[in-house]
Parts: structure tokens; C-alpha cells; sequence
């Protein structure tokens, strides 16, 4: 019998790079798959953990489970994945859902019960093994809209149990169409030495590309000394699909050998933020470009590489020419090929930068470093930063200015301030606010202790306090006081608020806690009917809404019902 087993998990599994990977996991969805972002795709601060599928611009498509196992995980949020199901399987991987619109009947019971528990729309729970057991193809949920998701769409991940380590899903069977190479958007070429110059500048240098044929690009000769590195601004397209998606294999070849290879089969979530070294974050905070390096900073500790000696890092002598090779493919295997001459050349600089300001305050990574100014301070722990550097600060009244926010963090630091010339009155409406890439300030969440507020941020940039004194708003939307809404399956209502933010709401029929669902995008909270019967006639409504700078709204209403 063991011997038929291990027959059978043989013939439904595949090897690839020398792991086995189940080819009998089925599709979360029944239509033909279509993505709008790939595995390892490329984000701001992380990489994309799963297929984000598209639902026909829907919501409410079925989901089903790919394999037979059981719900250990159920969370709700306002932002993240939303609504997400988690449910491991005997193969030893966990599928993930996200952005759900709702649990298929059975789980949607379990959740609410736990919801109504606790008085939380927001939740996280790790069901028993035996609790919620589902079978390959059995629905488990609808595909959705909520959380952070920018339209509808199914995110959906397969992790390896222990460790819950991402990996790329189509390593599993998911088939998607791509008969198209990736394109190529732009070249960059990086000095990397106190002596590296590239076209007589010391700065980085874009490359002039011309395309040959479809998928081909060669640039215009470089003339280049010292070491140097290659960056490049790419992305995929599948057939049926608009969306610039991710690429899943970048090589670097010099003069025919590779000196650099990238491929993003899997990662654990621990070293995602190293991707902040992988890409070019100064580019990518002031023109949100996707340019990534295409060599090894020296603390990048990625697991995406296949190091070889140089790791991409190149050598330019004089007097020598030197043939570079990038190759960008995609998981079907269609691939795109720039090509590269560079002549070696010790020329006079003609545009010369300098490449850091030199400040009082040099920080070393492994140490705490520390700012004082007149009215803040900003502590940092170790290891905030990736890199040694002078760090720069400015106050200006009660605007300060740490360093710029073209440098990334590894981690969170702490800024205080200094409240104590302003009233107690003054400090109750007050927070500490940040200003976003396009010089909006928004509001951090604040603690407020006596006369010091302070705020954890991981991004460096503009800072001051600010204030709220404007209650939120709320606004019924699908029903007005005094009627009888017998035939309503929900109540809907927009709360707002234009500063702060909402930070907390609570909602009652007759002094009974009802769940309402909290949905950021289109600020509606919404109330399902058919989780509570209620006695026939008045039904008194109150909601509380309060915001982030303690503006409280009481909203009280009434209507009629009578239940069936």
C-alpha cells in the first residue's frame, strides 16, 4: 500500500530545480485565468506573494478550494487582503484567497458568530484541524473587492506550510496563456567605483535603445571606465491581458558569460523588504519607476540569486570593448534579449555630482542613532538603516525635515515632539502628520503622553503637527428615518471624515451590537438584515464614529420593520 502512495504523489507532482511541486491542485476559479499581477511581481516595499486573477471586473464569482484540507485561518481587515481564507492542505502547502466579498455559507457562519463575540468587523482566527474541513472543488468563498485591493480581482497564493514560504503558483499547474515577450522600458547604467564614469559623468546614465525586432534591443555604444552595473525597467504582458505584470527570469551576460542571475520561484516574507536594495528607491519614490539593479548591493541578503562571482558588478579596463547581454524572460519561457557594447574609456569628466552631502551626524547601521532638535527628536535602532550615511535634518517652526525620503529603512523609528506649549484643549484635537510622495500630510498614528506625542514611521521625509477639530460625518445611503424598510436585505450608510481619518465606529439596533462592514474605498458601512432578528416595529439606530484626532459623531435615526 506505501508503495502505491508514493506511485501516486509521483505522478502528481513535477520537479523543478530539483523540488517537487503537486501538478493536482485544482483552480480557485472556473473561468479561463486571466492575470493582473504575477508571482514576485515588483512593489514598493515588497514582492507580490501570489496571482492576483481577474474576475471579469466583478465581484461575487465563486471560489473553491484547490485541494482537499481544512480553514486554519480566517482574518478580516480594512486594508491587506480584506477579507482572506487561509486552508492547509495534506500535501503540505496552505492556499490563501484574498479580498474576498464573502465565505461561502458554513465559514460566513463560523466568522460571524466570532464576530459578533467580539463586537469586531475586523478579526483573525485559526479554526481547529476538524472545525471547518473542506473538499478539492468545494466552494469556500466569493471573490471580492474588499481591503487594499485596487478593483476586483482574486488573490490567491500558494505557501509552503512550515514557514508559510510563498510560492509562485504556477510551479503548481496554473496554466496561464503567454505567447508575448517581456518589453523592455528602459535601460540605466550605474557607476559603482569612486573612479567609475559612464559618457564622462560620474552619475547614473540612461541608455539610448533602439528595437531591431519584437523582443530585441540594442543601445547606442556606451564609453565607460571603473565598476559599473546594469538597471533595467521591464514587464510582461500575457495574451488577453493589459496589465503590465512581473517578469520571471533576468540574466546578465558578459562577453557571453553570465555574471548575473535573478528568478523569483519563492521567498520568505523576512527578507521581501530587501527589495528596497533591489530596486532603484530613488527612482522609484520620485517617478514610481520599477528600475532594478541588476547587481548585488553589498547588504542585500535576497534569496532570488544565483550568485556568481561578480554578481553583476562589472569591470570596465581601458583600451577594451565589452559585449553585455540581458535576457528577460517570463515563466513560459518567452524571452527578450538587449544587447549592450561598451568601450573602455578613461575620459575627463564632463559632468561631475557629488553623490553625498557630508553632515555632523554620520550614522553607522549597527549602532542607535539619535537627533535632538528644538522642539522633536528621532530616535533610530539598529540596523534601521541598510547603509552607513551622513544624515541631514532641518526644523523650520513645526515642520521638520528628516534626511529625504529617497533613502529606505529597513525598519520602523520613533519621532517625538514636543507639545508643551500648546493647551491641553489644543492637544486633544492635535496628531503627528507625514507628508506623502506629492507633499500631502496625512495622519500617523499618535500616542500622547503628557507633553510628548510620538509617532513609528519606516520612511524618512517631512513631519509636522497637525489638527482636526471637524466631527465625521454620517450619512445614510439607501434608507431615510421614520419608514418602514420590511423588504430591505441591508442598511448602508457613508461615513467620512476629511483629515484624520477614521479611527473607530460602533453601531446598535435597540442597544444590541450589530456587525457593520467597514469598506474604505467607497466609506460605507453596511449591515446584513439576516444576522439578527430583531422585534417587529421601531428600530432604534446609533452609530458612533470617532476619528483620529478624537472628533466623536453620535448619529441616531430610526425605522420600521417587521420581520417575516
Amino acid at each position: 500500500m506505501k508503495k502505491i502512495i508514493l506511485i501516486f504523489i509521483y505522478l502528481f507532482t513535477v520537479s523543478i530545480n530539483g523540488q517537487n511541486y503537486p501538478q493536482d491542485m485544482g483552480k480557485p476559479l472556473d473561468i479561463p485565468l486571466l492575470l493582473a499581477g504575477t508571482f514576485g511581481e515588483l512593489r514598493g516595499n515588497h514582492f507580490h506573494s501570489g496571482l492576483d486573477i481577474k474576475t471579469k471586473g466583478m465581484e461575487g464569482l465563486k471560489v473553491y478550494s484547490a485541494a482537499d484540507g481544512y480553514v486554519s485561518r480566517i482574518k478580516i481587515s480594512h486594508g491587506g487582503y480584506g477579507k482572506a481564507l487561509y486552508i492547509t492542505h495534506p500535501n503540505g502547502y496552505t492556499t490563501v484567497y484574498g479580498h474576498l466579498k464573502k465565505f461561502a455559507p458554513k465559514i460566513e457562519k463560523y466568522i460571524k458568530a466570532r464576530q459578533y463575540k467580539k463586537e469586531s468587523y475586523t478579526i483573525q482566527v485559526y479554526p481547529e484541524a476538524t472545525a471547518l474541513t473542506v473538499s478539492k472543488g468545494e466552494l469556500v468563498a466569493y471573490s471580492g473587492n474588499t481591503g487594499g485591493s485596487h478593483g476586483a480581482h482574486l488573490h490567491y497564493e500558494i505557501r509552503k506550510t512550515k514557514g508559510a514560504i510563498p510560492h509562485n503558483p504556477m510551479l503548481f499547474g496554473i496554466d496561464i496563456k503567454d505567447t508575448q515577450k517581456p518589453i523592455v522600458k528602459s535601460v540605466h547604467i550605474y557607476p559603482l567605483s569612486e573612479d567609475a564614469q559612464i559618457n564622462q559623468s560620474n552619475a547614473v546614465v540612461q541608455a539610448n535603445l533602439s528595437q531591431k525586432k519584437l523582443g530585441d534591443f540594442t543601445a547606442d555604444p556606451i564609453h565607460a571606465y571603473g565598476k559599473i552595473g546594469i538597471g533595467i525597467n521591464t514587464y510582461d504582458k500575457q495574451d488577453g491581458s493589459y496589465n503590465w505584470n512581473g517578469v520571471y527570469n533576468i540574466k546578465v551576460l558578459l562577453n557571453g558569460t553570465r555574471i548575473y542571475e535573478q528568478e523569483v520561484d519563492k521567498f520568505p516574507f523576512g527578507e521581501t523588504h530587501y527589495i528596497k536594495l533591489l530596486l532603484d528607491y530613488k527612482r522609484y519614490i520620485k517617478y514610481r519607476a520599477y528600475d532594478q539593479r541588476l547587481f548585488v548591493l553589498p547588504n542585500n541578503k535576497l534569496s532570488i540569486y544565483k550568485h556568481t562571482a561578480t554578481d553583476g558588478i562589472i569591470t570596465i579596463d581601458e583600451e577594451k570593448n565589452y559585449q553585455v547581454t540581458v535576457l528577460i524572460s517570463d515563466f513560459k519561457g518567452n524571452t527578450s534579449t538587449v544587447k549592450i557594447p561598451i568601450v573602455g574609456e578613461n575620459l575627463p569628466l564632463v559632468n561631475k555630482v557629488e553623490t553625498e552631502k557630508i553632515t555632523p551626524n554620520y550614522f553607522d547601521k549597527n549602532n542607535v542613532n539619535y537627533i535632538r532638535g528644538a522642539h522633536f527628536t528621532a530616535t533610530f535602532e539598529e540596523n534601521t538603516f541598510y547603509d552607513n550615511l551622513y544624515f541631514d535634518y532641518s526644523e523650520n517652526d513645526s515642520l521638520v525635515t528628516l534626511h529625504n525620503n529617497t533613502v529606505p529603512l529597513r525598519k520602523r523609528y520613533t519621532i517625538n515632539f514636543d507639545v508643551s506649549n500648546y493647551t491641553e484643549a489644543e492637544r486633544k484635537h492635535m496628531y503627528i502628520a507625514q507628508a506623502n510622495r506629492k507633499g500631502n500630510f496625512y495622519c500617523l498614528s499618535t500616542k500622547k503622553k503628557d507633553t510628548i506625542f510620538s509617532a513609528r514611521t519606516k520612511s524618512l521625509g517631512s513631519f509636522k503637527l497637525d489638527k482636526d477639530t471637524i466631527k465625521p460625518t454620517v450619512k445614510p445611503l439607501n434608507f431615510v428615518q421614520g419608514k418602514w424598510l420590511s423588504n430591505y436585505r441591508q442598511l448602508i450608510v457613508k461615513i467620512k471624515d476629511n483629515k484624520s481619518g477614521i479611527k473607530y465606529y460602533r453601531a446598535t439596533i435597540n442597544g444590541k451590537w450589530i456587525l457593520m462592514e467597514y469598506e474604505s474605498k467607497k466609506r460605507t458601512l453596511t449591515y446584513n438584515f439576516s444576522d439578527n432578528k430583531t422585534r417587529s416595529g421601531k428600530q432604534n439606530l446609533k452609530i458612533i464614529v470617532l476619528d483620529n484626532a478624537d472628533n466623536k459623531v453620535i448619529y441616531n435615526t430610526y425605522f420600521y420593520r417587521k420581520e417575516k
